[in-house]
């Protein structure tokens, strides 16, 4: 009976272990030299919080706005802030959840419970910050995200006005006019071969923004799975191949579209 109970403890623990969210990048933040902090964001009668990396330049920068995935604000989310400093631009993360996850059930269900106003008033909030507060900014914004954030950066180009560019990262598109007709800014798509439920909505929002005399240009990275810019980060210690050499060239092309900012 005590073989079984602990065969059953065994098992019980693998599985959660299973269900962690894997998270890295921590050693990265601490090892950067580039400056960070977390900054309060007034949000209507609410204060959220931002991490903000800067880059090392004698001049000012545009800011990104990075939404994250479903799992909050990691340290991988913040390793790609510095990432993202680390190529000239500042880096400016709200933590629209609020919480850390400690398994991606947890994370699923606290992220369908946020709603849209919100997520777009603290959006609008950390943009504003950016211009506003943060001196070193140039006065140009742009906005990124990855999975659920992509989607949300997506209709967030949609909603301001201010932004000079979106780059969506393997987000569900737009499926109406009405999603698409506001938007001010060229919108870049970054998707995965293998991720037909994001990439069935690709067609229909490339008709929309066409229609709507609007720039979006999606780019589909073969051998890819969805989440590939975290899956193929080196740092990520089950990475894929196929994952990582997606990885390496979304960076290249995005590091060739942040320096039109």
């Amino acid at each position: 009976m005590k073989h079984l109970v602990f065969a059953l403890v065994l098992l019980a623990g693998s599985w959660l272990a299973a269900e962690e969210i894997k998270d890295f990048g921590r050693d990265r933040l601490n090892n950067s030299p580039r400056h960070a902090d977390w900054v309060d964001v007034k949000s209507g009668d609410r204060t959220i919080k931002a991490f903000v990396v800067y880059p090392e330049r004698k001049d000012k920068a545009p800011a990104v706005l990075v939404v994250s995935e479903i799992f909050g604000l990691t340290d991988w989310v913040r390793s790609l802030c510095d990432q993202l400093a680390e190529n000239g631009v500042i880096a400016i993360a709200p933590d629209l959840h609020g919480q850390k996850f400690e398994d991606p059930d947890a994370a699923r269900k606290a992220t369908s419970q946020l709603k849209k106003e919100q997520v777009k008033a603290d959006l609008d909030a950390a943009s504003d910050y950016a211009l506003t507060k943060i001196p070193s900014c140039n006065g140009n914004i742009a906005v990124c995200g990855f999975c659920w954030g992509g989607g949300v950066a997506f209709a967030f180009a949609n909603e301001n006005p201010k932004l000079k560019a979106a780059y969506v990262f393997y987000g569900t598109a737009p499926d109406s006019a009405d999603q698409v007709k506001n938007i001010a800014c060229p919108v870049y798509g970054f998707y995965a071969e293998n991720d037909e439920r994001v990439n069935a909505t690709i067609p229909k929002a490339v008709e929309l923004m066409k229609a709507a005399r609007k720039t979006f240009e999606p780019v589909i990275y073969k051998g890819a799975g969805h989440g590939f810019m975290r899956l193929g980060d080196p740092a990520n210690p089950a990475v894929r191949e196929g994952d990582k050499k997606a990885r390496e060239e979304a960076w290249d092309r995005w590091k060739k579209l942040l320096k039109q900012l």
